[in-house]
């Protein structure tokens, strides 16, 4: 193991040396003095000591003084270089460090305490970014999204009203508007889903995935109307929070499952525990999805080719937040004869009865 002197300790040790050297060249010149006034007479001596010690004090003292100056401003280099620093950062500019010097003692932990500060810093600042920026597009796509019915509903009114409309053609328009309005429905209801599921800290109760899945099966089963076979291998799996938002994943997951889906396709859904977490997994066939959908497949309002425009393209993006807001892991892989396999993770909890 090297041995290295602190800046405390040479500190210490330059101006211990200094007072020794001032102390010893001293005495020299006292001793000197007195050994040249001694072949004089008393009186004279004296007076010739004081008249030429108190001159040589006074240069020794500006020496030491000169000299100990020199000695902190080099020691002391590294303080003004992380001043310097400091004074040119600022919340555009956080790419530059303190230089950290050798050998290691307490300036260098100190530039590297202020160096790993700055990471931090710029990390949290790039987060904030992403998230701003993150919200704006979902803000502009909500936007977008609940403008496009009422535009729809607009248009039905007006071209209907344009004349004198007969008994077909205000039913068609009535349709319309009810079409455009369970759209505008949808959206707004996975808006609020999403707003719940990041206001904070959750109400945390014990759930079973199992259960929370069959339930969501069985109203699956009778909407698919045997177009798709489901599968279900539900075993226990204890987790916990909140049962109305576990249930919204659920049935997202086997919802999206089941709509990018073809007629005689399957979907299959298992839960359980494994490596310490409960688990539920969806696999279903269907069309291929390319590496853009798969690597896009949980941004809001995004939806995969083939469903077209059914839909409010919030399904996955409230899975992932869901997921999230319990301290779970999402992983979702195209299956290469198509459809995918998307599995969640949350922490186990221990069974209850």
């Amino acid at each position: 193991m090297t041995w290295r002197l602190t800046a405390r300790s040479r500190l210490t040790l330059v101006y211990t040396g200094l007072v020794l050297a001032a102390g010893l060249l001293l005495t020299a010149l006292t001793y000197l003095l007195l050994f040249r006034s001694l072949r004089l007479r008393i009186d004279e001596a004296m007076s010739k000591l004081l008249t030429q010690a108190v001159p040589a004090l006074l240069v020794l003292t500006a020496l030491a003084g000169l000299t100990g100056w020199l000695v902190a401003g080099r020691i002391l280099r590294p303080i003004r270089a992380i001043s310097g620093t400091a004074d040119r950062l600022s919340a555009e500019n956080l790419s530059e460090r303190v230089p950290v010097r050798q050998p290691a003692d307490e300036l260098s932990a100190l530039a590297t305490t202020i160096n790993g500060m700055l990471d931090r810093i710029q990390h949290g600042i790039a987060e904030r970014d992403r998230i701003l920026d993150s919200q704006r597009l979902f803000v502009a796509n909500a936007a977008h999204e609940l403008r496009t019915p009422l535009t729809t509903m607009r248009t039905a009114i007006d071209v209907t009203l344009d004349g004198e409309p007969d008994r077909a053609e205000l039913i068609a328009m009535a349709g319309d508007i009810a079409t455009a309005v369970e759209a505008s429905q949808r959206t707004l209801d996975g808006l609020l889903v999403l707003a719940r599921s990041q206001a904070g800290p959750l109400r945390r109760t014990p759930v079973d995935l199992a259960e929370v899945a069959a339930a969501t099966v069985a109203a699956a089963g009778r909407a698919a109307n045997g177009a798709v076979t489901l599968q279900a291998d539900l075993r226990p799996a204890p987790a916990s929070g909140e049962p109305v938002l576990l249930e919204r994943m659920a049935g997202n997951l086997l919802d999206n499952a089941l709509r990018y889906n073809h007629a005689g396709g399957h979907v299959t859904i298992t839960s359980g525990t494994a490596n310490g977490h409960a688990f539920l997994r969806v696999l279903n066939t269907g069309p291929p999805v390319t590496p853009d959908e798969e690597r896009r497949l949980f941004e809001p309002f995004v939806r995969g080719a083939a469903n077209g425009t059914r839909g409010a393209g919030l399904g996955l993006s409230i899975v992932r937040a869901v997921v999230t807001a319990h301290d779970g892991e999402i992983s979702a892989t195209a299956r290469p004869t198509g459809g995918m396999d998307i599995a969640v993770h949350l922490p186990q909890a221990p069974m209850f009865g």
